[in-house]
């Protein structure tokens, strides 16, 4: 009888139907479970383990190893493989327009205030933390140069720049690719669509002015990050869903801190803010909170 038949008529200890516990055991999940909260700060209980071995299964195959535990083993002296690890564990899912009620706010609330902000000199800066695979970055760019061409092009030959990070780097070149399926963006209104992107074969191409904008870096939210400026806007969006509290308290308060006063925050619908950083940023609609203050 083959291991896998084996496995399947004898499934004592497996934590995963039809997979020996002599590759994957539940010791083998309990230590990526901690790898991943970690780095990452993600939580995954044993309902994941199925998650977690199908996401990894490739990379052990990959790696030339069968066994859970000596690819383990492995990302203990491998950084690389350990970051493409993490990032596998992660999920990207995201489309285009997602919460619109976010860019509607952002559209009526926020953005002429940039817009002043820019032509008058001052530099606008603008983050999207959690990127994934860019739909998010490049919505809130469209919406930010309008749907007024000239105007628009104004606005992007300013000081004005976007970082888009993300913890996985696979999520951070597609976002930079910024080329998506023609129907990706049939929840974008149609002006400001053809107004930035443009048609190529089968895909629509971000345009040069939004691309000129963005800067991508691959980053994990829970380490020092790089750069010391605040913030206009920071999209964190759907991130922390994944996090314990106290991972989504820290993080959220490192975010408010890195708001310039008057600036705004966006987190995902199911968020909220908690602990110090409900003294420092207020909510001003679903899901959305400002610093109080502003340019003087």
């Amino acid at each position: 009888m083959s291991e896998a038949a084996s496995a399947i008529a004898a499934p004592h200890g497996a934590i995963v139907p039809g997979v020996s516990p002599q590759l994957y055991s539940r010791n083998d999940f309990e230590r990526i479970s901690r790898m991943v909260h970690e780095e990452a700060g993600i939580v995954l209980n044993d309902r994941k383990a199925m998650l977690a071995y199908s996401r990894l299964a490739p990379l052990v195959r990959d790696n030339a190893f069968t066994r859970f535990s000596d690819y383990l083993d492995r990302l203990t002296n491998d950084t690389a493989l350990r970051t493409r690890t993490i990032a596998a564990l992660t999920t990207n899912h995201t489309y285009f327009n997602r919460e619109p009620h976010h860019y509607e706010h952002f559209e009526t609330h926020v953005r002429p205030a940039l817009v002043a902000q820019a032509a008058a000199g001052h530099p606008v800066r603008l983050w999207s933390a959690g990127c994934s695979s860019g739909e998010e970055v490049w919505t809130l760019m469209m919406v930010l140069l309008g749907a007024d061409r000239h105007k628009g092009a104004e606005v992007s030959r300013q000081n004005v720049v976007a970082l888009a990070s993300d913890l996985a780097d696979h999520a951070v070149s597609a976002a930079q690719t910024g080329r998506y399926p023609l129907d990706a963006m049939d929840a974008v209104p149609e002006a400001l669509c053809k107004l930035w992107c443009t048609r190529e074969s089968d895909t629509l191409s971000i345009g040069s002015e939004l691309r000129k904008l963005v800067r991508f870096r691959q980053l994990n939210l829970l380490r020092a990050w790089p750069f010391e400026g605040q913030f206009d806007v920071i999209f964190c969006r759907n991130v922390m869903i994944y996090f314990d509290d106290p991972t989504k308290e820290r993080l959220v308060l490192r975010l408010a801190q890195q708001l310039r006063p008057g600036g705004f925050l966006y987190i995902g619908h199911s968020e909220r803010v908690s602990g110090e950083a409900s003294a420092l940023i207020r909510c001003v609609g679903p899901t959305v909170y400002q610093k109080p203050g502003g340019r003087s």
